[in-house]
């Protein structure tokens, strides 16, 4: 008879959903309201600290334009947001525990968000948002893990649900702050992603029994011992972490420069009606979530014929096929270089295939750390696997000043070449990868394909 899974793992699904309703109702209007609202109306004598903050940044960069800043500090921000879990994951091992490190992180989104509605404290919120959302991820991500005892094959498929309620949040996130947003200004959009996070702490506060209890600790550190194969199993998953990147360099500027694309390029008039920007954002969560049960199934299904891929191997499929994706908007943008000459539906096939190929990168790593992970470093290499975002969102902010001098077409072109190298590059490593992930006392001379290598995130 198959076990249900643990009620907390329900309580953590919706807290999550709830903080990725919040997290992507309010970058789906960020680039946005930087590019058309903020940058040109005279930032430096509206926005607390912006002179400085504008001077240090076009110092390593040199002189940028309203596009070039705006995808900047996007790429900074989105970058940022996955650094700090290493300092949450800290935090949370070694302080206050992880139940507490995700109430105070949800705390500070919560006022980051509220702080957006106003123009002078724009970056004071993105700064409480950035150190909130550290404290926040890791933390979170771990408790699911702690949930089943080691070698339950429950938690494989934990995560990949785990991940429904993020898609959850994503989709409703955009299409609800987006349209509000859309209807009533940018500060009432970013007000109302402050509501659902509002939400989401009161949710965790409610199920907070049902949570997994953080680990034993004497003088401020968890009580963990050291065990045999453990820098091993680290650097397998830091290959993992960079090999990821691969995927989310390009992935990154879906929430970056597709929406500034899809304002030239698509006819989003439908009769009288405008359709926003905020509403292809929001394909990309629904899309995940359907596509969820369809990647479950064929994973169950490989598994029972042994044939399930490593990894590596998935995360290979997930960057051929965000290299489809990026090829689909080159081709749309060569064929079709007047602005506003795509249909209104054609810009919902990114998401298609990009927010589909997700599935195959995130959850299997997050999976891959709370399986592999020395339990004493275990929220903590979470963090680093999130920390992997950061030079991901941080590249895909600086490759962001090349959409105007290539055009369109080249410059989706570029970052479908970055998925297919990461493809051809998971193909290479999977072995090895695998080899690296396994505990050491199953290692044996040859591993042809191990059930226990199998990630169903």
């Amino acid at each position: 008879m198959r076990q249900r899974h643990p009620r907390g793992l329900a309580v953590l699904a919706m807290t999550e959903a709830w903080e990725r309703f919040s997290f992507y109702g309010m970058q789906a209007l960020l680039l946005l309201y930087m590019v058309t609202t903020l940058l040109p109306s005279a930032p430096e004598r509206r926005v607390w600290g912006f002179a400085g903050f504008r001077s240090t940044v076009e110092a390593v960069t040199g002189p940028l334009s309203d596009q070039a800043l705006g995808s900047q500090i996007f790429g900074l921000y989105a970058g940022l947001v996955y650094l700090t879990p290493i300092l949450g994951g800290l935090i949370g091992d070694r302080v206050i525990g992880s139940r507490r490190t995700v109430l105070l992180g949800a705390g500070l989104m919560a006022g980051g968000h509220f702080l957006l509605a106003f123009d002078a404290t724009f970056l004071i919120a993105l700064a409480l948002l950035i150190l909130g959302s550290g404290c926040l991820k890791g933390n979170i991500a771990t408790q699911v893990g702690r949930l089943y005892d080691d070698g339950d094959p429950r938690s494989d498929r934990a995560y990949l649900l785990f991940n429904l309620g993020i898609n959850i949040g994503a989709f409703a996130g955009p299409l609800v702050c987006g349209t509000i947003g859309d209807l009533r200004g940018a500060h009432w959009g970013f007000a109302s992603a402050g509501v659902g996070m509002l939400i989401g702490i009161a949710l965790y506060g409610a199920g907070w029994r049902y949570l997994p209890a953080d680990r034993a600790r004497r003088g401020g550190t968890a009580i963990a011992m050291r065990q045999a194969g453990d820098g091993r199993r680290i650097a397998g998953l830091i290959g993992l972490v960079a090999l990821t990147a691969f995927f989310n360099i390009p992935f990154g500027q879906g929430y970056n420069l597709f929406p500034l694309w899809v304002s030239g390029a698509v006819d989003r008039h439908i009769g009288g009606f405008e359709m926003p920007i905020a509403w292809y954002l929001a394909s990309d969560g629904l899309v995940t979530v359907l596509a969820t049960p369809l990647v479950l199934a064929l994973w169950q299904r490989q598994a029972a014929n042994g044939r399930e891929p490593r990894v590596a191997g998935k995360i290979a499929i997930g960057c051929a096929m965000l290299a489809a994706a990026d090829l689909l908007l080159a081709g749309f943008s060569a064929a079709f270089p007047q602005p506003h000459a795509l249909g209104v539906m054609w810009g919902f096939g990114y998401f298609l295939l990009s927010s589909s190929a997700y599935l195959f990168v995130m959850p299997v790593l997050l999976a891959a750390v709370a399986r592999a992970a020395p339990p004493r470093l275990a929220a903590t290499l979470m963090g680093v696997a999130y920390a992997g975002l950061f030079v991901a969102n941080l590249t895909a902010g600086w490759l962001g000043r090349f959409y105007a001098p290539l055009g369109p077409a080249r410059f989706w072109l570029l970052h479908a070449a970055i998925a297919g190298f990461g493809a051809g590059i998971a193909v290479l490593v999977t072995r090895k990868l695998s080899h690296l992930l396994v505990p050491e006392q199953a290692l044996p001379t040859d591993i042809p394909n191990p059930r226990h290598l199998k990630d169903s995130a």
